[in-house]
């Protein structure tokens, strides 16, 4: 087979890219050759985010820009093939609409991307009816699916389950992801130590709810061994905990976090809200007592932890008075980080069919009512850091002028939070030093080197 050239585009959330990860150790390993610019591909995928409206709509512009090559001349592509949740939830209806689409993937085929595009380049045009391969949702990572795909990052997504069992009204994953389904601890343990020979120093736990691990397997591993098995690999620095349940987590979770100098100090616990009308509504597990309990706990026993939520505004049902609720609580709790989502009505969900709906309008302003609370609650915890000495990753060199580096603290994921920029540094990305902060501002935070 002549040598092929493939661009792959990924959409959402870390769960997603951990699957294109896995799609490009599958070509690499069948002697497709990849490139970061699409006007050099002669195959475009795009591995799409189907979870929410504005989601599903960056999907499909990212798939008419990405035809733009295919159609308009511009380079070499020929064809065009869309995988990831976009497909899965919609394969069929999106081949209808989009005949510049060569081949919609769903969620098996992920490991089985080099079999399609070899049979696809060798016969050309496929008919309507086999432009489509999706199934039932069952399939689940190895570490043999993402071994042999280098990274350049000194981080690295580790995904230890796919799926999620827990059926929130709003959430359309249990239909597009199937249920909750956990990784082996051995196959998991095995790819963290070949992450670590590689060169990656931290890995960050992920799946659609990291703290039903194990429940579904023999023996019912928990998360806390999963992460003290973890800390035993030599390479790996820092190990840092994504997509908790609050109503999941537990005393032995918090003390494996307090006594491993490894695992990062910091809880991703998507709250969602806290009035207990809109939990019951959301179908969520747990009150506000309960959410409020568990952070003090964590808080207790891990006395710098940095947490970090989710909220959704604008759900059904939310009146004002259950807004304000929410927002007192947040402003009780003080989270040092905070995302806000406004609620995307998905068809097939229980909560789809729910009345008193809220205009797009009233949700944003929700939103930007929180956030406006939320940038003074991180400005002054930001600035209660000032003076401290922080472990820093360096990540690369500084756009920022007057700053050579940038990286993240240990109380700072990737993307999401802020980040470190740091003065006087030359050190390549990956290295770890400690800095004392000197500054900050609303999400980052401003380091020399000690």
């Amino acid at each position: 087979m002549p040598v092929k050239v493939v661009h792959i585009v990924s959409l959402g959330c870390p769960k997603n890219l951990v699957d294109s990860e896995v799609m490009a150790a599958s070509l690499t390993r069948t002697g497709y050759r990849l490139t970061d610019q699409p006007e050099e591909a002669e195959v475009i995928v795009v591995n799409t985010c189907g979870f929410i409206e504005p989601a599903k709509e960056e999907s499909i512009e990212e798939i008419l820009r990405m035809a733009a090559w295919k159609a308009g001349g511009k380079g070499p592509c020929t064809h065009l093939v869309v995988t990831g949740c976009l497909a899965q939830r919609y394969g069929k209806e999106l081949a209808a609409a989009l005949p510049e689409v060569d081949l919609f993937l769903g969620i098996n085929e992920t490991p089985r991307l080099s079999a399609h595009l070899a049979s696809l380049c060798v016969t050309g045009p496929v008919r309507q009816h086999s432009r489509t391969r999706i199934g039932r949702p069952t399939y689940l990572m190895t570490a043999s699916d993402r071994s042999g795909r280098s990274l350049l990052s000194a981080s690295a997504y580790l995904k230890i389950a796919d799926g999620c069992s827990n059926c929130c009204a709003y959430c359309a994953i249990p239909m597009i992801r199937g249920k909750a389904r956990s990784r082996p601890m051995d196959d998991i343990l095995r790819e963290a130590g070949e992450l670590a020979d590689r060169g990656v120093r931290e890995v960050i736990i992920t799946a659609q709810d990291t703290t039903a691990y194990g429940a579904d397997l023999k023996g019912k591993p928990t998360l806390a061994l999963l992460l003290e098995e973890l800390a035993r690999i030599n390479g790996i620095a820092w190990i840092r905990l994504l997509y908790t349940y609050p109503a999941h987590l537990s005393e032995a979770l918090f003390r494996t976090m307090a006594a491993s100098d490894k695992i990062c100090h910091y809880l991703d616990v998507p709250i969602q809200h806290c009035d207990p009308a809109v939990l019951v509504a959301m179908r969520r597990q747990g009150d506000k007592a309960l959410i409020r309990c568990v952070i003090a706990q964590a808080r207790s026993l891990v006395p710098d932890i940095a947490l970090r939520t989710s909220l959704i505004v604008g759900f059904p049902g939310e009146t004002w008075r259950r807004f304000e609720h929410l927002l007192d609580f947040t402003q009780e709790i003080r989270f040092d980080h905070l995302g806000v989502f406004t609620y995307s009505r998905e068809e097939g969900t229980p909560a789809a069919s729910l009345p008193s709906r809220i205009s797009e309008q009233e949700k944003e302003r929700r939103r930007g009512l929180v956030l406006e609370q939320q940038q003074r609650i991180s400005l002054a915890i930001n600035q209660s850091l000032i003076g401290s000495r922080q472990e820093i990753l360096v990540e690369g060199q500084g756009e920022l002028e007057g700053w050579d580096g940038v990286g993240r603290c240990r109380r700072q994921a990737p993307e999401v939070d802020g980040v470190t920029y740091l003065r006087g540094v030359r050190t390549a990305p990956g290295q770890l030093l400690t800095g004392r902060i000197i500054a900050a501002d609303d999400y980052d935070l401003y380091a020399e080197p000690l």
